[in-house]
């Protein structure tokens, strides 16, 4: 289970209006006073942004044009080799940039041609309540930062790297963007903090760290896995465990590292009928069956 102390880089707002991105003491970021003033900056647009608006465009530096390039470039083969087919085909269809760093207005649009979904802007961590509750509409709240350029193969945090190049991409296959408005569903079912959080942690071992077979392999379609050069090179060596929703919703997990226990489904049409089907019955007595009570 989720810890909140867990939570990364939380974003406060002081009396005088200043928005400040708190970065941890191990960020690549933390002592780049350039990169902290940027993240501050982003984070305003979005906590400025209100619904009905236009999105908000950044005017994103080479800098970080570089490093999705970089990503993009380093990334695409390790897709190739160990992604599912339905997200390698969900990339070449939505077809995003690989040569400069896509607006929220640019995901939404080829998102509303394939599944009707669409983006917007988040200055951090959203509450669970809002975060999942909102996929039910079509909404993924997506942040607009890039990671620090000394390492732009890794992140500690969701970036926009990991929010388009995973969560984008997957939402462009209209099964797997049933499966995340099902969850959206899920959420809004749930009247206990329990259930909200039963909701959340089987989406984190299956949409954000899923595994599946095909084609006698094992391969990912989690967007945490698709979206991290390094995970995506390491998930096969670790602890692999058939679709258990009782042990996903129970088992400790740690957001700030890789995940040394992961759920495979045996294909994926069954992830999409048994993890959909789990989002589309579940209630607060399912979690309560789980042995999880309010806190």
């Amino acid at each position: 289970m989720f810890e909140e102390g867990q939570l990364y880089s939380p974003v406060t707002t002081g009396e005088d209006g200043a928005v400040t991105v708190h970065l941890g003491d191990d960020h690549p970021g933390v002592n780049d006073p350039d990169y902290r003033a940027r993240r501050n900056d982003i984070a305003a647009v979005a906590l400025g942004w209100s619904p009905g608006e236009p999105l908000p465009r950044i005017d994103y530096t080479e800098t970080e044009h570089e490093v999705w390039r970089t990503v993009c470039r380093e990334i695409a083969p390790l897709h190739e080799k160990y992604a599912c087919r339905a997200y390698r085909e969900a990339v070449a269809a939505l077809d995003l940039p690989a040569d400069h760093v896509p607006q929220l207005d640019e995901v939404t649009a080829g998102l509303q041609r394939l599944t009707g979904f669409s983006y917007v802007p988040a200055a951090g961590i959203v509450p669970l309540e809002e975060f999942y509750g909102s996929l039910a509409d079509g909404i993924f709240h997506s942040t607009q930062y890039l990671r620090h350029p000394s390492q732009p193969l890794y992140t500690p945090e969701p970036d926009l790297i990991h929010e388009v190049v995973g969560h984008g991409n997957l939402l462009a296959d209209p099964q797997v963007a049933a499966v995340k408005r099902a969850a959206g569903q899920a959420a809004r079912r749930m009247e206990t903090k329990p259930g909200l959080q039963m909701v959340a942690d089987v989406f984190w071992f299956t949409i954000e760290f899923g595994v599946l077979q095909e084609e006698g392999e094992l391969r990912a379609y989690g967007a945490g896995i698709l979206s991290s050069y390094g995970e995506i090179e390491e998930f096969r060596s670790m602890q692999i465990r058939p679709l258990d929703f009782a042990a996903m919703a129970t088992i400790d997990y740690d957001i700030t590292h890789y995940q040394p226990v992961l759920f495979a489904a045996g294909s994926f049409e069954e992830m999409v009928d048994v993890v959909g089907g789990f989002f589309a019955d579940c209630t607060d007595e399912t979690a309560a069956r789980m042995g999880l009570v309010e806190a």
